[in-house]
């Protein structure tokens, strides 16, 4: 990386513990003081950050800047330094996050029948089933791990089902998801080797349905069914394309979930005030202040912190500050989110916000294609928990929480709670 700025003795440090516990202060620094900003990575990768809203915005759309990390002036994305640990060797790279138009185009067209918000209004019955189960199995304890036992199973579940994994098999698929999900926490190499049991599953379940296809498309049928038949009709879809898109739809899918459900919780158990306005709606039979609510704990503090990599594919301009063709750009939407050139406030959660137009899931053509979906487990999840545990509190000091150490997501490791027990709705077993 060239023309580099030299680095200021007062800025904050990143990427410890301390800062992701509480990233936002650091993040209000940069944004006044060098919006774009120049830092090396815990990987070793230099990056540049990009913190204000308005050049957050038109970088996310900056058709400048590819998915592809072939255009990274360094081999580090051969190293899997600037990816999915795993993918490239389990031949996973050509999903959405790596590629460009006009492939990104082909490739978001077929599996964008998906999620429509009418396809994802259909499963809105399945979503509260699974909400339902997930409470059912710790309602009678009077406490719990919200992340291990309720945020972390919905959306692999979820995603499961709309993948059509069969259901002997999705506790499989929540084991290699918990794995992934540990980044540095897990065995040395766990992620890669969660990668690879998942392509190889994938692949035999795509031979599979492959084999079993009706001849015409049955009402309600699975993403993976609907990928294969689009490839067998001119739409030229390989098998590695299938697999990998149905791949990045989980990873992709299940952590934001997670997430979201997991900060957006720990944000209303901390703000007693917003927690109770919204109870109060739901007991009347309200959905508006939920509605933006949910969009409200997606900018206030949401799943994804940093947007995915980015690579100049030729010389350019962000924010006054001269990017070089190959480096790496990563726009940080938490910083985005909180800033006060755009949103009144920003520090303030406010669950009836309107002008929100926040960046948690992105913007411009990349913006997340899963997000009717998460939004929907979102607010089911949210809604559920604060009507059948009215009580739900904390059970650990929060200066005591810990968030997980990574580049893109924010979360929660666990989430402990307390409340008064209650009967479960279903007998257990049933799911």
């Amino acid at each position: 990386m060239t023309n580099q700025p030299a680095p200021d003795p007062h800025a904050p440090e990143l990427f410890t513990w301390e800062f992701a516990t509480n990233p936002y202060p650091a993040y209000a620094w940069l944004r006044e003081h060098t919006p774009v900003h120049r830092t090396r990575l815990p990987s070793g990768v230099e990056a540049w950050l990009v913190t204000r809203y308005k050049d957050a915005k038109q970088t996310l759309a900056d058709p400048r800047l590819s998915k592809n990390p072939a255009h990274h002036d360094e081999p580090a994305h051969a190293k899997g330094k600037t990816g999915i640990p795993g993918e490239r060797k389990a031949e996973l790279m050509t999903h959405l996050l790596n590629i460009d138009p006009p492939d990104h185009t082909r490739l978001r067209r077929l599996v964008s029948k998906a999620f429509t918000p009418r396809r994802v209004a259909e499963f809105a019955p399945r979503v509260q089933e699974l909400t339902d189960h997930l409470i059912d199995q710790f309602a009678g304890k009077g406490e719990a791990d919200l992340i291990h036992e309720f945020a972390f199973p919905l959306p692999i579940y979820a995603i499961c089902d709309l993948l059509g994994v069969p259901r002997e098999d999705q506790d499989d698929f929540r084991d290699w998801a918990g794995m992934m999900i540990r980044h540095g926490g897990g065995p040395r190499g766990g992620v890669a080797r969660s990668v690879k049991k998942m392509r190889g599953y994938l692949a035999e379940l795509i031979h599979r349905k492959r084999q079993a296809l009706p001849d015409a498309p049955t009402p309600g049928e699975d993403l993976i069914s609907g990928l294969i038949r689009a490839s067998d009709h001119g739409e030229h879809l390989t098998e590695n394309e299938a697999a990998a898109m149905a791949f990045i739809l989980l990873f992709a899918g299940f952590e934001t979930t997670v997430n979201l459900i997991g900060n957006g919780t720990y944000a209303l158990l901390t703000h007693p005030e917003q927690r109770h306005r919204l109870q109060t709606s739901l007991a009347a039979g309200e959905t508006g202040l939920l509605e933006t609510g949910v969009e409200e704990l997606l900018r206030y503090d949401g799943p994804v912190e940093l947007a995915t990599w980015r690579f100049a594919t030729e010389p350019l301009t962000i924010g006054g500050q001269h990017i070089a063709p190959g480096d790496p750009v990563l726009v940080v939407l938490a910083a985005a989110d909180r800033d006060p050139e755009r949103f009144t406030d920003p520090d303030t959660l406010d669950l009836a916000r309107r002008d929100n137009q926040h960046l948690g899931y992105g913007h411009g053509i990349h913006y997340c294609l899963g997000a009717p979906l998460a939004r929907l487990e979102g607010q089911t999840a949210l809604a559920t928990l604060l009507t059948r545990l009215p009580n739900l509190q904390l059970a650990q000091d929060p200066a005591e929480l810990r968030w997980r150490g990574g580049l893109i997501m924010r979360g929660l490791r666990t989430l402990p709670v307390e409340f008064t027990p209650i009967e479960p709705l279903r007998p257990p077993g049933q799911r």
